[in-house]
């Protein structure tokens, strides 16, 4: 039963882990009722950030709660391979040796990218164990494994021969730098600081000219057309004429169409069919040309006449001066408007139009929209399902080809010499119709493709295996708001698709992690928290229980480093507590807990409650209430109030009963505890002698009504409250705390027993009851039925009231203070939650410290 003095995270999280994996305790026993969650596949492109630690810290909450409850718990692990940002960092690193991709070729370049993957796969799996998830490890997948490989190409071609996948000719968006095409999801609008030009176009065969404002001038290159609204009068006139491109002289029709805002600028718009798309919409219905102005690094390409070789940036300075010089620009304004970046490279996206691979989801859509409408998918919280079907309503075809090497190789096949393509889950070389040679396209598939299949592919399919029987659907989904669309939504629609099952019931959206300001953490702003740097720093258990104290529903979470700190302490007190009790246990034998005294009765009520709570708490996704019931019952009322109580009674003929009353609330709690905090929660479990094999399967603790209490609940309660009060005046009046106190009780009267508790809670030498109050006293308590006094002895009775009176004004300042700030919009909306609840507590503090020293001048009049 040897503890050591002090809380080292660093000795025991390492060696426990290690322990749980050996034993086969996070693999499922293949009995019960099966609890199933498949990971969130982090990226394979270097740490896992404070997202992940949040994300991971949740799941294994409920993975480990649920393990303790019996059933048969399955947590997958795996990583993705994160096409686009993988060979994003692949590439910068080839970059900085000077090397570059298109030197090396295809094949080489996936060779290094495979080693990338080994290297960051363990890296990522050394993170994974530091933050105590309890994920199977006999289970771990990645995305580009010959088994989800064979998945994607079994899922490409199923939906090819149906028609939901295709090739055709569309306006996508193109990343300049990445190479790529990108989804509409990909694409990230910030607001930029720009300018409107105004250019004057001429019309053919007059004087006049229509004025036309676009933010993008070096677009005009690709003009074929204007356009205004049909019922705008103001150019009625010229629809059906002529007006030439300046700069090049190339004749555009005028034609009106409703898109056209006539709010917006002169209410003319130019339409450049190849570089928008709404001219590309516009361009369809009224059967426009298209010219295509840049490459694929956003240069302007031969169709761009002198300015071809142009970065399009260099274009526009150089378009307007030329403007300028032929008395084309009437005049320029600034603007704000939202402009769309590459969701990984940060560069401005450049719309194009371009063959490329297409899913159908209209069709695909309709099952996983009826299934929310439903609920028989549920979001937590449930303002997210609107936000879901919301996009679900309006969903466009998936565009899920990409410009790379790193990712699933779409697995079609063209022969150039009779024009047949072929779709194939296999390799071939031969084509079935001519019997010449293939070439497989060239292009991969969106990450977010393989990952759709995340739920099945994992367990097997698309063989039928016993954990693909077993196993699906899964449980429930833990992941962030800003992949819905992205990944949740897909994932239904090809969990209905294949497995003609939802992929899970439940989806729990997560908070964004902000620091302390309420700002996005980036690394641009320096304000990023490494959440290893934090387990080496407080150790993983503080990490953890830190998150989920703090994951309320829907609330992003204001993250300070000192809120570890907070539960750091926290762990230290779980810590001394259980020593205390260890060193008391020398002479430790189980025996039935009867004939308890008040206090044992009110901590055995307020744990079953405590339970409840807590269990109640976790199946609702209430993380930070669960955490919060913990806390508030192991550190105040069975640290603060029991402990102290029953000290005494260790040396009495009572210490058996107290032995057998601490170990029974101390197992409970650690148990209760073990999800938030698994590593200190097993080391010293198992130093309990109540301990068996593992606390990671040991029994989750279960309510016994026989031991719920009310009426202890209620008198203890009082007890409480009376040294509480005490407490209270024996700090304003400055009194030593180990003076005795005298106290008289006016009123219903206290028995032998209640007495011991607030003589020995409240520092009191003698508890005597009184008619009326006694002089020389001050109130500490009173309710309906009795009046509580302290005794002062020896005080100047003028010098007190003189300082007792600056103290109630210091206090009211300070009740001020903290009731304006918590009136304060500002404060209340961007001060981290933590900020916002000690603020509560202070004010609540200061409210009744006020009433406490008016009382006390009241007694003084």
């Amino acid at each position: 039963m040897d503890l050591g003095t002090r809380y080292s995270p660093e000795k025991i999280e390492a060696y426990w882990y290690e322990r749980w994996v050996e034993s086969g305790y996070f693999s499922p026993k293949g009995s019960g009722e099966p609890f199933v969650i498949v990971i969130p596949p982090p990226n394979i492109t270097g740490r896992i950030h404070m997202g992940h630690a949040l994300n991971m810290t949740l799941q294994d909450i409920l993975v480990r709660y649920k393990r303790m409850r019996g059933y048969d718990v399955l947590w997958v692990p795996g990583e993705d391979h994160a096409g686009i940002a993988t060979q994003n960092v692949v590439e910068k690193n080839l970059e900085s040796q000077g090397i570059n991709k298109k030197d090396l070729g295809r094949e080489k370049f996936l060779e290094i990218a495979w080693d990338w993957t080994g290297k960051y796969r363990n890296e990522i799996r050394r993170q994974v164990k530091a933050l105590g998830a309890s994920v199977d490890w006999t289970r771990e997948r990645f995305t580009l494994d010959q088994g989800l490989s064979r998945a994607v190409r079994k899922v490409f071609v199923e939906l090819y021969n149906k028609g939901l996948i295709y090739r055709g000719e569309y306006m996508v968006n193109w990343c300049p730098r990445c190479k790529t095409v990108l989804s509409d999801e990909e694409v990230e609008h910030k607001e930029h600081e720009s300018k409107l030009y105004y250019v004057k176009y001429p019309i053919k065969g007059t004087s006049d000219f229509i004025v036309v404002a676009t933010t993008r001038p070096e677009t005009m290159l690709g003009d074929t057309a204007i356009a205004v609204h049909p019922k705008d009068e103001r150019y009625e006139h010229l629809v059906g004429k002529v007006a030439i491109l300046p700069i090049l002289n190339r004749e555009l029709p005028i034609i009106a169409d409703e898109y056209v805002d006539p709010e917006f600028g002169t209410g003319a718009v130019k339409i450049t069919p190849a570089h928008d798309p709404n001219d590309f919409e516009i361009a369809t219905r009224h059967n426009l040309s298209s010219i295509a102005i840049f490459d694929e690094e956003a240069r302007v390409n031969e169709s761009g006449s002198k300015y071809e070789g142009l970065d399009r940036y260099e274009a526009r300075q150089k378009i307007l001066i030329d403007l300028d010089e032929g008395n084309y620009l009437e005049k320029v304004e600034d603007l704000i408007h939202s402009v769309g970046h590459c969701y990984r490279c940060g560069s401005a996206i450049e719309p194009r139009i371009m063959d490329q691979w297409f899913v159908r989801m209209k069709p695909l859509a309709k099952k996983a929209i009826e299934v929310v409408e439903r609920d028989e998918v549920k979001f937590f919280p449930s303002r997210w399902k609107n936000v879901y079907l919301k996009w679900m309503y309006e969903i466009r075809d998936w565009c899920i080809s990409r410009q790379l090497w790193w990712g699933h190789r779409i697995p079609v096949w063209y022969c150039d010499r009779c024009g047949e393509t072929i779709a194939s889950e296999d390799d071939v070389d031969t084509c079935p119709k001519c019997a010449g040679p293939l070439r497989q396209d060239e292009d991969v598939l969106d990450t977010w493709f393989s990952s759709a299949l995340w739920p099945f592919s994992t367990l097997g399919w698309p063989e039928r295996t016993e954990d693909l029987n077993r196993y699906y659907p899964t449980s429930v989904l833990v992941t962030g708001f800003d992949i819905i669309f992205f990944w949740v939504a897909r994932m239904i629609v090809m969990g209905y698709e294949f497995m003609h099952d939802k992929p899970f019931s439940d989806v729990y959206i997560h908070q964004l992690i902000r620091d302390k300001q309420g700002r996005k953490m980036s690394k641009s702003l320096g304000n990023g928290i490494d959440p290893i740097d934090m387990v080496e720093k407080y150790g993983s258990d503080p990490m953890r229980f830190t998150l989920a104290i703090l994951a309320a529903q829907g609330s992003d979470i204001k993250l300070d480093e000192r809120n570890f700190e907070t539960y750091r302490r926290f762990a230290n007190k779980i810590w001394n507590a259980t020593r205390f009790v260890l060193m008391n246990l020398k002479d430790f034998e189980e025996c039935d807990i009867s004939n308890l005294k008040l206090v044992d009765m009110w901590i055995l009520s307020r744990f079953q409650k405590t339970v409840e709570d807590v269990s109640t708490a976790i199946e609702n996704y209430e993380f930070n209430v669960a955490a919060r019931s913990v806390y508030e019952f192991f550190w105040n009322e069975f640290c603060d109030w029991y402990i102290e109580a029953v000290k005494s009674r260790l040396e009495s003929s009572e210490r058996r009963l107290v032995q057998n009353v601490l170990v029974k609330v101390l197992d409970g709690s650690l148990r209760l505890l073990h999800p938030f905090m698994p590593f200190v929660s097993e080391e010293l479990w198992q130093k309990l002698p109540v301990s068996s094999e593992s606390i990671v399967v040991a029994p989750w603790p279960e309510v016994d009504e026989n031991l719920i209490d009310e009426r202890a609940e209620k008198d203890f309660r009082v007890i409480m409250n009376v040294v509480r009060g005490i407490r209270n005046v024996r700090s304003e009046m400055n009194i030593p705390p180990k003076k005795p106190l005298k106290i008289f009780v006016v009123g219903e009267g206290f028995d032998e027993e209640e007495k011991d508790y607030i003589m020995v809670l409240a520092q009191a030498a003698q508890i005597l009851e009184a008619s009326r109050k006694p002089s020389s006293c001050v109130t500490a308590y009173f309710d309906h039925v009795r009046e509580i006094y302290v005794e002062l002895d020896n005080i100047s009775l003028k010098t007190e009231i003189q300082r007792l009176k600056k103290k109630l004004e210091k206090l009211i300042h300070e009740k001020e203070r903290y009731s304006n700030k918590l009136k304060d919009s500002k404060f209340l909306n961007n001060a981290p939650r933590e900020a916002v609840e000690r603020a509560k507590e202070k004010l609540l503090n200061a409210e009744e410290r006020v009433k406490t020293v008016k009382r006390i001048l009241d007694d003084f009049a």
